[in-house]
Parts: structure tokens; sequence; C-alpha cells
């Protein structure tokens, strides 16, 4: 019996073999470019369900409160950034659009309050969220701690900071 000889075919094998590497390596880069747009597009979507979420809450807000003129008709919350960063996680957008979500309903109670009761009403609101803990946030539990409380043209503005929780030693 009699073999072809090989010799012949090993510039094709060589380049055949390139080519399939070459495919194999831009599938591979292919598929990075479109996980990390994907990433992109599903944080932006989700950035703007939560806002959109809160501007739906205050377009109900400010028509159901639009004739009381000294109440606080909507709510803006803010992640205060720290300067140590050990102290304060990373967040993705994800996680803190959930974490302002559940604080968000937390303090709702303070829409339609009367402006003159704030001291009262922010006073309320600190002792509800101190210490709270935020559990299983994309695994994660996180406790909130208010900073500044403001109110401006019926707006309640709140900055508060977050911080990964930690049990304490049994």
């Amino acid at each position: 019996m009699r073999l072809p000889p090989f010799e012949r075919y090993v510039h094709f094998l060589g380049m055949s073999g390139s080519f399939i590497v070459g495919a194999i390596v831009g599938a591979i880069i292919l598929n990075t470019l479109h996980a990390v747009q994907f990433e992109a597009y599903y944080n932006e979507r989700v950035n703007l369900q939560a806002k959109m979420m809160q501007y739906e809450q205050d377009i109900h807000n400010l028509s159901q409160y639009k004739s009381q003129h000294t109440v606080i008709k909507s709510l803006t919350l803010r992640i205060e950034e720290e300067s140590n960063e050990a102290a304060r996680p990373k967040l993705d957008a994800l996680a803190q659009s959930e974490l302002l979500k559940l604080v968000r309903e937390d303090l709702s109670i303070l829409i339609g309050q009367s402006i003159y009761d704030i001291d009262s009403n922010a006073q309320f609101a600190r002792k509800i969220l101190e210490k709270k803990v935020y559990r299983d946030i994309l695994g994660h539990d996180y406790t909130i701690e208010l900073k500044t409380v403001l109110l401006v043209d019926n707006t309640l503005q709140v900055w508060m900071s977050v911080r990964k929780y930690t049990p304490p030693p049994s």
C-alpha cells in the first residue's frame, strides 16, 4: 500500500491551521467586545429605568399636591462619594439603583408632610434609617448613613453614605 507524500501539503496545512487559530482569536475578541457593549447598554438601561420611575413618582406627587404650597412634593436621593475608598464599596449601577429604590420607599412617608415640620421629620427619618441594614442586594448587605438632609423648593434632598455591612462578632 502506498502513502501519499505529505511534503506537498505541509504549506497548505500550516496556512489552514493559521486560518483556524485566527478565526478562534477573532471570535474571542468579537465576543468580548459584544459583552462589554452589552454591559454598558444594560447599565444605561438600569439607570434610565430608575430615573423614569423617579420621574413618574415626582409627577404623581406634584399633581397630587399641586394646590398645597407648603408640603414636600418630591424626594431626591444622592449617594455621597467618600474620600476613603476602603470604607465605601464600589457599587455597580444595578446595586446602586436597587439601594436607592429601597431607601426611597423608606423615606416616602415624608412626601406630603409640611415643610415647617421638617426638623422633626428629618430626625424621624434619621431614627428610621440609623444603622439600617439593607440585606441581599445582589448578594451583599449594605448599611446607609444620612449625611445631609436639605429642603429646597418643596424638594427634599438627601445625601447618604453607603458601607458594606459587617456583622458584629459573636
